[in-house]
């Protein structure tokens, strides 16, 4: 008796994209479509606050909207250079700018090593401790800094604006964690080598957490540049002020109807700022990344 096999006939067919596929490639083009508004909704002001500083007045307030000027002018930043001492509240900001940023990442680096390598009494405690410092809104602890800078007779001083907010919770957090996601192998053979504290940190974990570290003092120097309550409470002087208090004297003294000295002088305070962030967006972008959360 013998059997016989026969090959069934091929019934394979065209592939055609899974549903799963083509529902993924819609919503990739849904979300580029979202994106692309939301970057257009963010840009348009920024576009407009800059060719507005840069437009003949007439054009400024014309209807329909002329969105490219027809000529470029920079008599607004004359009027606005000219209008408030921009050259002092300059200086007034590079300075608190400079000392406060530096200090203040210069202490989070401290602190968040000794959190994370140091062993001593009441860490987990101090650690929660600077965790609930972040829940706590910076304006609720405006009257005390006040009294405590008059007290120490620093009114109108560069070291009474900086002063105050030399503490970051939020740098202390992020390095602290991500301090804990370096390799410990290279750690431990620092420590067999001979390394003490110092050196490890200098040569081992700052090397290792350049973008974290970079993050903090772009938030750092963002936060002193931009602050505005603080010093506005601290000074009672024109020669002290920074520049987002000479931008609001500069409104009043040009007042709310002329928009080009005001966009001008807009343009001169968040242009440095602007410029620091698109060079160091890279490394913000590492350093929260390389923060992982551990226990």
């Amino acid at each position: 008796m013998t059997t016989t096999t026969g090959s069934r006939p091929s019934t394979d067919t065209p592939s055609t994209p899974a549903p799963r596929a083509r529902k993924f490639r819609i919503r990739s083009v849904g979300g580029m479509l979202g994106l692309t508004v939301v970057g257009i909704v963010f840009l348009l002001p920024f576009y407009w606050m800059f060719s507005s500083a840069f437009k003949p007045e007439g054009e400024i307030y014309r209807w329909p909207l002329q969105w490219i000027p027809s000529t470029i002018v920079f008599d607004h930043f004359a009027r606005a250079w000219e209008a408030v001492p921009f050259a002092q509240f300059f200086v007034n900001s590079l300075i608190v700018t400079a000392a406060g940023s530096t200090l203040k990442v210069l202490l989070a680096v401290f602190s968040a090593y000794a959190f994370a390598f140091l062993r001593f009494p009441g860490k987990k405690i101090v650690f929660l401790a600077v965790l609930g410092a972040l829940m706590v809104p910076g304006h609720v602890t405006l009257l005390i800094n006040y009294m405590t800078i008059g007290n120490l007779g620093l009114i109108n001083t560069y070291a009474g604006i900086f002063l105050p907010g030399l503490a970051s919770a939020f740098g202390t957090f992020l390095l602290r964690q991500h301090f804990l996601a370096l390799p410990k192998e290279v750690l431990e053979a620092a420590e067999l080598d001979g390394c003490g504290h110092v050196r490890r940190l200098v040569y081992f974990v700052l090397p290792m957490s350049k973008p974290a570290v970079v993050t903090v003092a772009l938030i750092a120097v963002i936060d002193e540049w931009n602050d505005f309550i603080w010093p506005l409470l601290v000074t009672n002087t024109l020669q002290a002020r920074t520049l987002p208090i000479g931008l609001m004297f500069l409104k009043e003294t040009e007042g709310v109807d002329q928009w080009g000295p005001i966009m001008a002088g807009t343009v001169l305070v968040i242009l440095p700022m602007l410029l620091l962030f698109l060079f160091a967006q890279r490394y913000i972008v590492a350093g929260l990344a390389g923060a992982a959360v551990r226990r």
